[in-house]
This record gives structure tokens, C-alpha cells and sequence, in this order.
């Protein structure tokens, strides 16, 4: 295996990798990701594209019944590939207000529109009528362009494949030049960077095969350098499709980390949340149900869910506020104070620790039957917008997990008998003074 037929093979698959890191975005995501099925359609068929060509497989298929067969079947995907990422360019810069002056870009997105699934289905036909009418297969290829240089009918069909990559190639580097100089994002800005560099090695890399192969019907170059050139267009093209992969994968990055931030946060609100919801099974959407059924369910977006959990547990605290006195709120803060009985003496850590002591005893009080009264206090909101609160929930939660039942259960009881305390001394009638205390 020569060092080009290995480099063929991780980069088919890196591609591959990139088309299956952005399935689940692309097919069950949020209307932003939806739009972006196009872009996954063009990963999933330059990586098809790909693995035809590294060895074993391009070797087995173009020495099957259908003599080259996997050039034909590379060109198909490829074809499918360039047709999904022209609809994904006119997706996103063919959209602008029809009131005023359509931009230059826009209005070249919305021209592509109009000719891109008629050219790709043209493209198909020609290259089918041709690959099997004038393309000399009598002999089996392993490097198809090395191999029939010099010959017209493989030259004619391989000038239309060409034309079609080639145009694409221009546009799309067109289209993400303009996107590159406007990207205000340092990581948007890089990733567009390498996919416009990565198309301007395409429209080098057709062009220049285009012309060695109608050179090589005038004057047929010996095997030697047709096969030379092959080899070294062809890596150009594995750092194309590198360049490519990267550079598309960084823009996503970012959303990349804040979902593994948000599965983290679903990972620590998980028990909090599940126990709530237990007392609570009206409360959520869906019946609560284990961690690991929660972290796979693609039907919700993950940020939409943690804003569900979130809500949730607010509502499951307003409603446990009925079921316990005024006093327990400073019972907790008392217990979550005390470092001899499970307290800690950080405030950072005491605040959270006060919450989840005020939320265990509460929900004891709840599910031991107490009956439902007035709203007690409970502390004021900590956060300003809603990362701020899932942050809060988070580090409560945390604290919930070291709260024992009996350590809730001996700060209940002192709200409940601090409550019997203040209830007396209010029902206790005035004593009038006597005459010589008034002296």
C-alpha cells in the first residue's frame, strides 16, 4: 500500500466520521439544523465518493461484471454530493427580504437555484450515455485517468463530470469568500477560511485535469507522468477533502461543546428532577423516566429540555411551598451553616446546600401527608436569565445528592417545632401589668 492509497483512506474516513457526527443534528434537530440537511447530504456522499476510490474497493469494483464500475458510482455520489451542497449555499445566502435591493450573492444563490437540480440530472444522464457508449472498458483500470490518457471517449466523459465539479467548486468558494470576510465568530471565520480554500484546490484540481486530458488526446504522454500526475492530483484532493472536513467541522464546534455542556447539565439535574417529578407525575410533558432514556431522546432538543427540567422544578417548588412553615427556610439555612452536621462554612457552597436541605425536607413533609396551607417564604431568586438559573439548579442538585433523609427529616422537625413556638407566643393572651410594675 503506497502512502497515497493510506492518506486515501483516512480521509474517507474523516468524512465519514464528520457525516456521522452531523446525522443526529441534521435529521432530528432544531429548524436551525434542519436547514442544514443538505450540508450532512453532501458529507454522507463525498464519504460514499471517497471510499470508492481508496484501494480495496475501487480495485474490487472496477474489476466486478461492470468493468469501472466504482468510477461511475464515485461520480454518481459525487454528483449527489455537489447537488446537496448547492441547495445548502442557496439555504442560507439565498435568503433575503424581497423589499429593496437584492445583494449580489443572494440574487447568485437564487440563479444557482433555478439551474442546479436540472444540471445535476443532466450531469447523471450524460455520464451514464457515455461511460457505457464511448468509454474504452476492456480492460480493467486502477488509476482511471493514468490509464486512459490519450483516449477521447474517457476524456470527453470525464469533461463533463469536470465541468459540473468545477463549476461548483467556483461557486461554493465564492459564496464562503463572502461569508469569510463578513464572519464576525473567530472560530466561524477559520472554518469558513479552510472550506474556501479547500474549493479553490477543486476548481485547481479539475481544470488542471481537464487540460492534461485533452492535451493528452494531441500528444499521449508517457505512463510514467500520466501516472506522476494522477498521483499528485490526487493527494492535492485528499488535502482538499481535508481541508474541507476540518474546516466544516469547526464552525460546529461550538455547538458541539455547549450540547456536551447541556447533556452534562441533564446528567447532574437528572435526580433532582426525577425525584420531583415522582411527587409531581402531572407536572412534566412526559412521565419522568431514567437517565439514560432521557439522554436519548432526539425528539427534543437538548437546550429545550433542560429549559423543561428547569421549569419544572420551579413549579415543583411553588407547590411544595404549601406543605411546610415560614420556618424552614431558616431551619436549612441554619443546617446548611453548620459544618458539625453536614453544613459547610463556604457561603459559595451554603447557598446551594440551603436550597436542596429546604427541598428534601419539604418534599418529606409533602409525601408524609401534611396538609396543604399557605405559601411559606422560600429565598428569592438567584439568577437573572435562564443559564443563569440551569447553573444555580445545577449546583443545588449537586448538593441534593449529600443531603441524607435523616439530616432533612432533623431540620423538619426543627421548623415544625420553631412554627409551634411562634404559634403559641401569638396565641398566649397580653398580661396586664400590676400596679407596681406600672409604678
Amino acid at each position: 500500500m503506497t502512502p497515497l492509497d493510506l492518506a486515501g483512506y483516512l480521509v474517507a474516513a474523516l468524512m465519514t466520521a464528520v457525516a456521522l457526527w452531523r446525522m443526529p443534528a441534521a435529521l432530528w434537530g432544531d429548524e436551525e439544523d434542519k436547514r442544514r440537511r443538505a450540508l450532512w447530504g453532501c458529507y454522507a456522499g463525498f464519504a460514499a465518493a471517497l471510499w470508492t476510490k481508496t484501494q480495496a474497493v475501487r480495485i474490487a469494483l472496477n474489476n466486478s461484471a461492470v468493468t469501472d464500475l466504482a468510477v461511475l458510482i464515485k461520480h454518481y455520489t459525487a454528483t449527489i454530493a455537489i447537488l446537496a451542497i448547492l441547495s445548502y449555499i442557496v439555504a442560507i445566502y439565498g435568503r433575503y427580504p424581497d423589499a429593496g435591493t437584492v445583494p449580489r450573492h443572494v440574487g447568485f444563490a437564487r440563479a444557482i437555484q433555478q439551474v442546479a437540480a436540472k444540471a445535476s440530472i443532466a450531469t447523471l444522464i450524460l455520464l451514464t450515455v457515455l461511460f457505457f457508449t464511448v468509454v474504452d472498458r476492456s480492460v480493467p483500470s486502477d488509476r482511471f485517468v493514468a490509464d486512459h490518457a490519450g483516449q477521447w471517449g474517457a476524456t470527453l466523459y470525464m469533461s463533463v463530470f469536470y465541468l459540473y465539479l468545477g463549476a461548483a467548486s467556483a461557486v461554493c468558494a465564492y459564496q464562503w469568500a463572502l461569508a469569510t470576510a463578513g464572519a464576525g465568530l473567530r472560530h466561524l471565520r477559520v472554518g469558513l477560511g479552510m472550506m474556501t480554500f479547500a474549493m479553490f484546490i477543486g476548481v485547481g484540481y479539475t481544470v488542471s485535469r481537464t487540460l492534461f486530458l485533452w492535451v493528452s488526446v494531441v500528444d499521449q504522454p508517457s505512463a510514467a507522468f500520466a501516472l506522476r500526475f494522477d498521483e499528485v492530483t490526487e493527494a492535492a484532493q485528499v488535502v482538499l477533502f481535508t481541508f474541507f472536513a476540518v474546516g466544516a467541522s469547526i464552525p460546529a464546534l461550538s455547538k458541539g461543546r455547549r450540547r456536551a455542556k447541556l447533556w452534562r447539565a441533564q446528567v447532574r439535574l437528572h435526580g433532582l428532577w426525577h425525584e420531583l417529578m415522582t411527587a409531581f407525575p402531572d407536572q412534566p410533558f412526559d412521565p419522568p423516566a431514567s437517565l439514560a432514556r432521557e439522554l436519548t431522546r432526539f425528539d427534543t432538543p437538548a437546550d429545550l429540555r433542560i429549559d423543561r427540567w428547569a421549569a419544572d422544578i420551579a413549579d415543583a417548588v411553588e407547590k411544595l411551598r404549601h406543605y411546610v412553615p415560614d420556618t424552614l427556610l431558616p431551619a436549612a439555612k441554619a443546617a446548611a451553616a453548620d459544618g458539625t452536621a453536614g453544613g459547610t462554612a463556604d457561603p459559595q457552597k451554603a447557598g446551594p446546600l440551603a436550597d436542596a436541605y429546604w427541598i428534601k425536607a419539604a418534599l418529606q413533609a409533602r409525601n408524609a401527608g401534611a396538609p396543604a396551607s399557605v405559601a411559606a417564604t422560600v429565598e428569592p431568586q438567584h439568577a437573572t436569565d435562564q443559564d443563569g438559573e440551569v447553573a444555580w439548579l445545577v449546583r443545588v442538585a449537586a448538593a441534593y445528592r449529600t443531603v441524607t433523609d435523616d439530616r432533612a427529616e432533623r431540620v423538619l422537625d426543627r421548623a415544625v417545632s420553631a412554627a409551634s413556638a411562634d404559634a403559641a407566643d401569638a396565641a398566649e393572651p397580653a398580661r396586664t401589668p400590676s400596679l407596681e410594675e406600672q409604678a
